[in-house]
């Protein structure tokens, strides 16, 4: 029935997906790109995950994406998934996985900026002005050179390149709410990640991973952990987040924003010994206190 609701076992299944899949993504990326180029990686991972999820919806009857929305998908998967994750993998083989998620944490900083200067977008409240200024000092403050000991400081062009695909997540992000008659959201997610696969491809041949790639060379557990970004963090992640996107409330659903970091800085300290500081904690806590505040304070303008 049109208004029946899910039942709660769906709603703590997709809530732990977005949560610890989520989460766990940026140290399987970490572990790829140990032996794998990382734009070559993230084309391959986003090709097959497109191809897999498409053919699934073609063979349920889907209706496929007409030509404006192709276009759509390649304008978006430009910003979201070259940008906001091919950036990200290029950047992971100097930063460690715990504290990219943590500057990605602060991504909703970056929508927030995006919408108010989109044409017709929402100018942020005093509140939210507020919370958006202590979030990039947070940011500030993890990055800081002076912060870290010559041995553990952060490479600050690995920073700023996560900072870039920031704000090129928060233009995709932004572009696909305001745009015109999408494709139904799995449909979408597919052409999405088929038209990023081609951006992706294109930087890797720009980038010299085509020619950089050597398959035997690269170890088992970056190819396990190429499968587990494929399966996990593409199909079941992405198809978790679509679902909670129809299904539950906006700021619950926005919550994996905060919770993906803790997620991802205990994993890089459980697995690959990344260390996590008194000063790390700090400058997170003040970060995510900022994102928290955000996705209250917007969801009560919108009210």
């Amino acid at each position: 029935m049109p208004d029946s609701r899910p039942p709660l076992r769906a709603y703590v299944l997709a809530f732990t997906t977005i949560y610890l899949v989520w989460g766990s993504t940026y140290l399987a990326i970490r572990v790829g790109v140990e032996t794998m180029p990382p734009f070559a990686m993230a084309a391959l991972r986003f090709a097959i995950a497109g191809v897999v999820l498409m053919t699934f919806l073609k063979l349920r009857g889907a209706v496929m994406p007409t030509a404006r929305q192709w276009r759509d998908a390649f304008i978006s998967g430009f910003f979201l998934l070259l940008g906001g994750n091919g950036l990200v993998s290029w950047a992971e083989q100097s930063v460690p996985s715990g504290i990219t998620a943590l500057i990605i944490g602060a991504s909703p900083l970056f929508i927030v900026l995006a919408d108010w200067a989109w044409p017709g977008g929402r100018r942020p409240g005093a509140v939210t002005l507020g919370a958006m200024l202590l979030g990039f000092a947070g940011v500030a403050w993890l990055a800081a050179p002076w912060q870290h000991a010559s041995p553990d400081r952060l490479d600050l062009v690995g920073v700023a390149v996560i900072l870039v695909s920031c704000v090129s997540w928060a233009i995709g992000s932004i572009f696909g709410r305001y745009a015109r008659n999408p494709a139904p959201p799995f449909v979408g997610a597919a052409a999405q990640m088929l038209a990023g696969s081609v951006w992706l491809g294109l930087a890797a041949w720009a980038h010299g991973d085509i020619a950089a790639w050597h398959t035997g060379s690269i170890t088992t557990r970056s190819w396990l952990a190429f499968a587990y970004l494929v399966v996990a963090g593409c199909l079941a992640g992405y198809t978790a987040f679509v679902w909670l996107l129809k299904h539950a409330p906006p700021a619950r659903t926005a919550t994996y924003a905060y919770v993906n970091p803790v997620v991802a800085v205990f994993l890089g300290w459980l697995i690959l010994n990344e260390p996590i500081t008194a000063h790390t904690l700090a400058a997170s806590a003040v970060i995510l206190g900022a994102v928290v505040i955000i996705t209250i304070q917007s969801q009560r303008e919108k009210a």
